[in-house]
């Protein structure tokens, strides 16, 4: 309780931190039907955004280190998600391309996600929709 007697206001970073935990558990929701992991998801979407890529190029989108991205398409590719082709500029490169079912999946996962976090953002209004995603913007790396 504060000196006025209600109780103290959540601190920003405990607000910020309870709306991440509630978009991660609506995630693996929308996940769920693919059985599709977030990573394996992340990769997805940037395979669907971009087109083909060097794996290097992957691994630099995704912020995460060479051999993981190895370990990710690896994945996508056991499933046949994703193909491994090479790089027609260079034989020693390998790049990385969505199959007809990884696109199908990633399409598919990008319409649940987004009508999850419509559901979420539902009761914003369009201004404070705007201001919220301008203040996330300022909080990007």
């Amino acid at each position: 309780m504060t000196a006025h007697g209600s109780p103290p206001e959540p601190a920003l970073a405990e607000l910020f931190w309870g709306v991440a935990r509630r978009l991660r558990q609506q995630s693996r929701q929308a996940l769920a039907p693919w059985d599709v992991s977030p990573s394996h998801s992340r990769a997805l979407a940037v395979l669907l955004d971009h087109g083909d890529l060097r794996l290097s190029d992957l691994s630099d989108h995704l912020h995460i280190a060479p051999r993981s991205a190895t370990e990710v398409v690896d994945a996508l590719t056991a499933r046949a998600l994703a193909e491994r082709r090479p790089d027609p500029a260079d034989r020693r490169a390998v790049r990385v391309a969505l199959t007809d079912a990884g696109l199908e999946v990633a399409t598919a996962i990008r319409a649940a996600r987004a009508t999850e976090a419509e559901a979420l953002f539902a009761r914003l209004d369009d201004d404070d929709r705007a201001t919220l995603a301008r203040i996330l913007a300022e909080l990007q790396p």
